[in-house]
């Protein structure tokens, strides 16, 4: 049975807490002019009188990282105390636009000031490359394009980029750059990353890190400590998912040299968030694992930001979700995603402080952790983003960022004196199943968590870009299949754009990454009826095309460009040179 402790008026039972929750109107609720709402002291200052303050429920309420779909209700923010809401993949407003996100964040954000202690809401999304969530947002190349770039300069500037356009929306929190180190192809999350060379992911994710922290509220959340590239085939408990949250049976001397060095960078770089893999080392999850998370994570590189689980990540597979969750908090993870049950979390964790299972102690420094975040982001002394700040998602300088971006991170497979193209070839023939679709050339984790299949997002097509960049008098025919009429005289060039279906994690997973019969058969078909075959593919990894590259003319791997298509077009045609290099092993 709950203890009933009456700080403040309003208490409202909940299960065996409770909370205090005030209305708007009820000024005398919220105390006002504590040195914790002083912005002239110091952060340590601040967050030890707000901890001192704070009731065991108010502190497990920081804990507490929910999906805004599994909100029961938005006052729940309030009852609970929550510390932070997020947007699981397709958790978006009704009106999925701008002005959408804004409203609906700043609803969550006046919830949480119903408190007495009013502290604000972090708000997470996966922007993995741009603010893909909203359409019309800039929609860059995914980490895999980025890495063919190894371009510092130009990650930064998209981090800069991805955080202001998210910060416009109201989100404070982009669990972003992914660090992983991808040994295998089959793995179906390789185009989150930059690939698998330690030093260029370890490069790329500190300049991505430094860009974001350039908008002073946004909040970087490196991933997926630690491993989760090096993950083997078949060692998934659920063997759907082939290599998601396997077991990366490697020595502690491989996982320190290859999959550590990226997070020390971001460390370095200031990261105040790390999120734990659903992974395994050596059949031991990571999630659990105090001398990753605390030992090697927290004492010896000396993060001092907080550490906070995926989703599910806690209980994923765990049949005692009490037990889980005390292990979990006690390895060292401050902040969980639950991301649907907080009445539950809230329960077990009052329990387990009651029974001495998880100390009070170490409540304290998850909780000291989070605050110190918040109070040296801002989120304290920070007014509601003004709307007319949303004339920068999807603006004109970001999607020109993003065409270079896509410019720089093609990588010429093959070429036989075809490319580049005259902008004054005489006729095209251009086919395939990536060739005019916006959300397959944008991958996985774009307004929904797989990604969309069809051109209903704003963006340019690499079918567009090119009718964009020809010559008028270049006679082009397009038809999806390479379905053409029968010519007299072949087409000077066929272009066929083909590629993988959009897919995320888990079900991207798959035992041979190669092109579709379809595509094979459009490709074909274009041949046949051209004097030169140039092949684009549109892929967040490497395929098989060994059989067939030999009868091709050309090969470029356009990875997964995004919204600016036309950026495409400007290397085809010469207008920019490759200079994209294999972030990873791609066999021909």
């Amino acid at each position: 049975m709950g203890m009933y402790v009456f700080f403040w008026k309003n208490a409202v039972p909940v299960g065996e807490q409770f909370v205090t929750v005030c209305s708007n109107e009820d000024v005398s609720c919220h105390p006002t002019n504590l040195p914790y709402q002083d912005a002239t002291r110091s952060t340590e200052e601040r967050v030890v009188d707000l901890l001192g303050r704070m009731s065991l429920a108010e502190k497990i309420g920081q804990m507490a990282l929910v999906e805004k779909d599994s909100l029961k209700h938005t006052n729940d923010i309030a009852t609970y105390g929550l510390g932070a809401i997020m947007s699981g993949g397709g958790g978006k407003p009704t009106d999925n636009s701008p002005t959408g996100w804004q409203d609906m964040i700043q609803l969550f954000q006046t919830k949480s000031q119903m408190t007495r202690l009013q502290i604000p809401l972090l708000y997470g999304v996966d922007a993995n490359h741009g603010h893909s969530n909203v359409p019309g947002a800039t929609i860059f190349p995914h980490a895999i394009g980025l890495g063919a770039t190894n371009n510092t300069e130009l990650v930064k500037k998209i981090g800069i980029a991805t955080a202001q356009e998210a910060e416009a929306t109201g989100v404070n929190w982009i669990f972003s750059p992914n660090l992983d180190v991808t040994n295998d192809v089959r793995w179906g999350r390789t185009y989150e990353t930059f690939g698998s060379n330690t030093e260029t992911i370890a490069e790329l994710g500190q300049a991505f890190i430094e860009g974001m922290n350039t908008v002073p509220t946004m909040l970087a959340g490196a991933k997926h400590f630690i491993g989760n590239g090096a993950s083997e085939w078949g060692t998934s408990e659920n063997k759907n998912f082939f290599i998601d949250q396997g077991n990366a049976s490697v020595s502690e001397e491989e996982l320190r040299y290859t999959h550590l060095a990226p997070f020390i960078s971001a460390i370095d770089a200031g990261a105040k968030s790390i999120m734990i893999g659903l992974n395994q080392w050596n059949n031991e999850k990571i999630i659990f694992h105090t001398y990753l998370i605390q030992d090697v994570l927290k004492d010896e590189l000396g993060f001092d930001g907080f550490v906070f689980s995926d989703w599910y990540g806690v209980y994923e597979g765990e049949s005692n979700k009490s037990t889980a969750l005390i292990r979990a908090i006690n390895a060292g993870v401050d902040m969980v995603m639950l991301p649907y049950d907080y009445t539950q979390f809230s329960r077990i964790m009052h329990r387990a402080v009651q029974n001495g299972d998880i100390s009070e102690a170490r409540i304290d420094d998850a909780v000291t952790r989070i605050l110190t975040v918040k109070f040296e982001k801002g989120l304290f002394d920070t007014t509601p983003t003004n709307v007319s700040d949303l004339d920068i998602v999807g603006s004109k300088k970001h999607k020109d960022l993003a065409r270079i971006a896509v410019q720089q991170s093609l990588v010429l497979l093959k070429n036989n004196n075809v490319l580049p193209l005259s902008k004054k070839v005489r006729s095209l023939l251009i086919a395939g199943s990536s060739a005019d679709n916006i959300g397959r050339q944008s991958g996985g984790w774009t307004v929904e968590w797989s990604g969309i299949d069809g051109n209903w997002i704003p963006g340019t097509t690499i079918l567009e870009g090119i009718k964009n960049t020809v010559s008028p008098t270049t006679h082009i025919q397009y038809d999806l299949y390479g379905s053409f009429p029968k010519q007299t005289e072949k087409a000077d060039v066929g272009i066929a754009i083909v590629g993988e279906m959009p897919y995320a994690e888990g079900w991207g997973d798959n035992a041979h990454p190669s092109l579709s019969e379809e595509d094979i058969e459009t490709i074909e078909a274009v041949k046949a009826q051209s004097k030169k075959i140039v092949v684009i593919i549109v892929s967040g990894r490497p395929l098989d095309i060994a059989p067939y590259v030999d009868t091709w003319d050309a090969v470029v791997a356009v990875w997964l460009p995004g919204s600016e298509g036309i950026g495409i077009a400007d290397v085809l045609f010469g207008d920019v040179p490759f200079t994209g290099k294999l972030p990873l092993e791609w066999k021909l």
